[in-house]
């Protein structure tokens, strides 16, 4: 039998003071605020009678901090899955926004397609690696709930699949705050959404830099 609910959490805010596309570029940790968004997301998974079986994140730095308060409260230590990662992206590194992009002609050609997206991973291959990872996560985690610590479009993509929704999507608009936890569990092998929390939305952040 595999675990019971599979929670997924995106990390908290990011230290990102020239509000660039971090992508998966190094270094991006997480900001005080971000540190207690974290701890407010593991306070209420562990604090909700969720037994809390196995921690597994990104390996970027953000999600692995992210990660930690859950894991520490639940007395677990945090695994790695790379297919939790956050999409490649084209502008990395980059401040994106209609202004920067209206200059510079060159990067036109990169939002020639809206709906593969042109200027990163697909859609379609984030979906189908993150569906990868549940389903052999949850199969390896014979009971218990499982905490999957990810990035907000791989989430996103994740939850709009299972909610029968088109994967193309307008990124202004996307369900999926910091720390937020978005639960689903595998019905006779089909992912359903059952929950969807925000234990961090009355702090103050500053939601920049996400692909």
């Amino acid at each position: 039998m595999p675990a019971n609910r599979i929670h997924l959490v995106r990390h908290g805010e990011v230290f990102n003071p020239n509000q660039v596309i971090y992508g998966r570029l190094d270094g991006f940790h997480l900001s005080d605020l971000g540190k207690l968004m974290a701890e407010r997301a593991a306070e209420l998974l562990v604090g909700s009678h969720a037994q809390v079986a196995r921690v597994v994140a990104s390996p970027l730095l953000r999600t692995q901090q992210s990660a930690a308060p859950i894991a520490s409260l639940a007395a677990l230590n945090v695994e790695t899955d790379a297919r939790l990662i956050e999409p490649y992206n084209i502008f990395e590194g980059r401040k994106l926004s209609a202004k920067t992009a209206s200059v510079r002609p060159h990067w036109w050609w990169h939002f020639r397609n809206p709906a593969k997206p042109s200027w990163g991973e697909p859609f379609v291959d984030i979906e189908k690696r993150m569906m990868s990872a549940v389903k052999e996560l949850a199969a390896s985690t014979p009971s218990g709930d499982l905490v999957l610590v990810s990035h907000q479009l791989p989430i996103t993509t994740l939850s709009r699949r299972a909610r029968g929704l088109s994967l193309f999507h307008n990124p202004a608009r996307r369900r999926c705050s910091l720390s937020s936890i978005t639960s689903f569990e595998l019905v006779e092998g089909t992912l359903v959404e059952i929950d969807y929390q925000e234990p961090a939305l009355g702090l103050k952040s500053t939601d920049a830099g996400a692909v």
